[in-house]
């Protein structure tokens, strides 16, 4: 990668990390080159090889899937220990300081440099899943709501990615030593990301649909690719039961006895249609956590090399 254009810690930060920035180079035109010779798939026919073809595919897109949801840890361990807490652990970082660079600067320079990276390198990644998902898309485990399919096909991916950056840059600083600082690092953004993705279906209000007690307790017109929340009875008063509730009385789904008033069943529901509103919520809350994290690794900073 060409540093003629970069200056001052800007340039040292490349030099310092020109191989990291080959693998990812390398790393995610080894990810195009896969996925476009698997996307070529048709539906598959028992007993084929386009049948084989396509549980390559699957089993493909299973490890990408959980790769995704491992890049912001990846990518927060590599702030926090290498690009931080090694160079203060190792006291090389005192000599920028000499060349007449100030400590926001120093920082500066390597977070905007690994931002640089990140945000083109992720998006790149989404696009290359997308383009293996379209062959997947709707069938068990890669639906829009599975977890690691809804991070890897849209924009909060990158948020998440810029969070894990920021708290990099402030644990590596806290830390200073390089391991521990990976570690914890990547645990920490682990619980974060965990905690917004507990809260990521109750950022939209659900959608419900109501329908007489049926066998096999079945709600007809749910769409097919609706992620569902809540499921139970109501009464003649508009309370909610679990949907065991007649069961437990009665041992038969549809059978509830007359004490319980029961009148229908519920499902309370998200439409694939709330893909991209809860995606963009999502993504401008995590983007302000890692704002507040940059902020705060800032402001360490300047505590200790004011």
């Amino acid at each position: 990668m060409s540093t003629l254009t970069l200056k001052g810690p800007y340039w040292v930060t490349v030099r310092q990390y020109r191989r990291t920035l080959w693998l990812v180079a390398g790393a995610v035109l080894l990810s195009l080159a896969s996925m476009v010779a698997l996307m070529y798939v048709d539906t598959p026919t028992p007993g084929t090889d386009r049948n084989f073809d396509y549980t390559v595919l699957r089993v493909a897109m299973d490890w990408a899937s959980s790769a995704m949801i491992l890049l912001p840890l990846i990518v927060g361990a590599f702030v926090a220990g290498p690009m931080v807490a090694r160079e203060l652990e190792s006291g090389t970082y005192k000599l920028a300081l000499t060349q007449s660079v100030s400590p926001s600067r120093w920082l500066g320079s390597k977070l905007l440099t690994a931002g640089a990276v990140i945000v083109p390198a992720t998006v790149a990644l989404i696009g290359i899943y997308r383009l293996g998902w379209g062959n997947v898309a709707g069938t068990w485990s890669f639906q829009w709501y599975e977890a690691g399919t809804y991070e890897a096909t849209g924009p909060v991916l990158v948020a998440q990615a810029l969070l894990a950056l920021g708290l990099g840059a402030l644990i590596g600083q806290l830390i200073r030593r390089t391991v521990t600082a990976m570690a914890l690092t990547g645990l920490v953004t682990g619980l974060v990301l965990l905690l917004v993705g507990q809260l990521r279906w109750s950022l939209m209000p659900v959608q419900t649909l109501t329908a007489p007690l049926t066998e096999g307790m079945e709600i007809p017109n749910v769409p097919a690719s609706s992620w569902q929340d809540e499921y139970g009875l109501v009464t003649a008063s508009g309370d909610r039961l679990p949907s065991d509730a007649c069961w437990q009385r009665t041992e038969v789904w549809n059978v509830c006895p007359a004490d319980m008033n029961v009148v229908a069943q519920y499902v309370d529901y998200h439409p694939s249609s709330h893909y991209w509103p809860i995606q963009l919520i999502e993504t401008g809350i995590v983007l302000a956590l890692a704002a507040v994290a940059l902020y705060a690794a800032f402001r360490v900073l300047r505590a200790r090399h004011p």
